[in-house]
């Protein structure tokens, strides 16, 4: 089939400008560890590894709801793109409902992660660091799971600046709230690494209160708010179409975790330089995924106005603008990798198992651009289950075991562990 470049062109600026704020608001959500990584990093290695081990298991659960809950940005696109408005509020309700039961079945399931994680071999020091820290994230999810299902709603009917200001809302409020507690400001009391789970959860409940009071009063929400019952039937609807990438969303970020657990059989200093190179990969990673989040729009909005010409064009588009930004972050991290990782901590060993896994990251961006995209595609026509399919045999039977031989009798160590996911 011949290409027709001026149709693909056409599309990048929509593409653009709905990944961006996407992207932003992704980001955003990533920069709650990223601040707690750095404002904890002055105490030491066992607070950064803390973080970075809480963080590996908390991916899973924020994976299972993002992919669960980006299936209503999918069914209220298709009903924009449709032109049937009314039914756009009925399914924000039962999405909200959704969201509501997701997090707190998700928070209930972390809580019940805790018992096994002195059974995988991770440093003594750092759990017994842990727990009131572990409790907040796995409260952090129920917030979480709701502010993503008014993102989700905002970003289908052209507003997706709006999520990212919550998003961002929320960043804004942690990192104060953290420096208080963490370091004991006034009537505050200094308590280190819980203090910045409390400042986590705190921001992101009164991020969420604040999009909650938007979308009571604002005039421009007054299509959104229309009175509408919670339908069960809806929210099956919902969770059928979005559980498969939910699913691989978790297949993909359990692998991601098994890894990290891999790694910190190699000791504190280990983690600690895995948790800095997860930081600044996590916040790359968004680039792909707000695209895939905006290709996956875009299609079901044209998908629901029945317009099939325009389907594949958005999704080369979608290609070209993640390409384009993930050859120059693979740059970045091949050539600036050590001076990157000194931003975040002083630690010399630490520095040293960043930059070296900071040059494995560096060729898994192209790959990631790719399929990302292609998946958001797949995810406006609601085909998710072979993406799914394909993802669970690329990451557990390919990239693990690789990375397991290449991290220990290779030699390559905490770095080999991420060499497998290459192939992947």
């Amino acid at each position: 089939m011949r290409l027709d470049m001026g149709a693909i062109w056409a599309q990048v600026p929509g593409i653009v400008g709905l990944a961006l704020p996407i992207v932003m608001g992704l980001a955003a959500s990533t920069l709650i560890g990223v601040t707690d990584s750095l404002m904890l990093a002055p105490l030491g290695p066992v607070p950064l590894a803390a973080v970075g081990l809480t963080g590996a298991v908390a991916v899973l659960f924020y994976a299972a709801i993002y992919g669960v809950l980006s299936a209503l940005s999918v069914r209220i696109g298709a009903a924009w793109g449709a032109g049937e408005g009314r039914r756009i509020s009925g399914i924000l309700r039962s999405g909200l409902a959704l969201g509501l039961l997701v997090g707190v079945g998700g928070a209930l399931l972390m809580g019940a992660f805790w018992p096994l994680l002195p059974l995988l071999g991770q440093p003594a020091e750092v759990l017994a660091a842990m727990p009131a820290y572990w409790a907040c994230i796995c409260a952090f999810l129920i917030p979480f799971s709701i502010l993503t299902a008014f993102k989700s709603a905002f970003e289908a009917v052209e507003r997706p600046w709006l999520g990212t200001a919550f998003a961002f809302l929320a960043v804004a409020i942690n990192v104060p709230l953290n420096y208080a507690l963490i370091w004991g400001i006034g009537p505050f009391p200094a308590l280190g690494l819980t203090g910045a789970g409390i400042a986590s959860l705190l921001a992101e409940s009164i991020a969420l209160g604040a999009a909650f009071l938007w979308w009571l009063y604002a005039p421009s929400m007054r299509r959104l708010r229309l009175r509408r019952v919670v339908e069960g039937h809806e929210m099956r609807a919902t969770f059928r179409e979005g559980a498969p990438l939910g699913a691989m969303y978790v297949v993909e970020t359990a692998s991601v975790s098994v890894a990290t657990l891999m790694i910190g059989g190699f000791g504190t200093v280990a983690l600690a330089g895995n948790q800095v190179a997860q930081s600044v990969g996590g916040l790359l990673y968004m680039l792909p995924l707000g695209v895939a989040g905006a290709v996956a729009i875009r299609v079901a909005q044209e998908r629901g106005a029945g317009n099939a010409g325009a389907l594949r064009p958005i999704a080369l588009a979608a290609v070209a603008v993640a390409m384009v930004w993930l050859v120059a972050a693979a740059f970045l991290l091949a050539f600036k990798g050590e001076a990157i990782a000194r931003l975040i901590t002083d630690d010399p060993e630490v520095v040293a198992v960043a930059a070296a896994i900071f040059l494995v990251f560096a060729p898994m961006q192209i790959s990631d651009a790719v399929q990302s995209a292609m998946l958001g595609a797949l995810r406006g026509l609601s085909d998710t289950a072979w993406p799914a399919a394909v993802s669970a045999i690329a990451y557990w039977p390919v990239a693990l075991p690789l990375g397991g031989v290449l991290a220990h009798p290779v030699g390559m160590g905490p770095a080999g562990v991420w060499a497998g996911f290459i192939l992947a």
